[in-house]
């Protein structure tokens, strides 16, 4: 599972590179004025529209391919899990510790005027 894991991050991370380079390879739709004053590129490895539509659908297919990644990350990452019984309706909480104390019990008076060491919290002023 872990191997699975690591195989579609390092696939997303890939595909989100290639998006990210492609993107900023591509020309606006403002560059096309230059092409009808003469500076166009249809001497180019692809024709004078042939690299547009390669690099739209390479993008495209990219961007598809770190969906689907984004998506079976999502799904693997929440597949395994457990519902924790803390906080759940119904669930009965486990039984707390009891406190033992080994100073004797106090009682009246002489319970406010010496707290007991043992008790977190007691030495607080109210």
């Amino acid at each position: 599972m872990v191997l699975l894991k690591s195989l579609i991050i390092v696939i997303q991370v890939l595909s989100a590179l290639g998006v990210i380079g492609l993107v900023l390879v591509q020309h606006g739709k403002g560059a096309d004025m230059g092409a009808a004053f003469g500076s166009g590129s249809s001497g180019s490895l692809f024709g004078a529209s042939g690299s547009s539509n390669f690099l739209s659908r390479t993008t495209g297919v990219l961007a598809a391919l770190f969906f689907v990644c984004t998506l079976a990350l999502t799904y693997l990452g929440s597949a395994n899990r457990e519902v924790a019984s803390v906080g759940v309706m119904g669930a009965t909480p486990a039984a707390a510790p009891a406190a033992t104390s080994a100073a004797p019990a106090l009682s009246g008076s002489a319970a406010n005027a010496a707290p007991s060491s043992t008790v977190p919290g007691q030495d607080v002023p109210k």
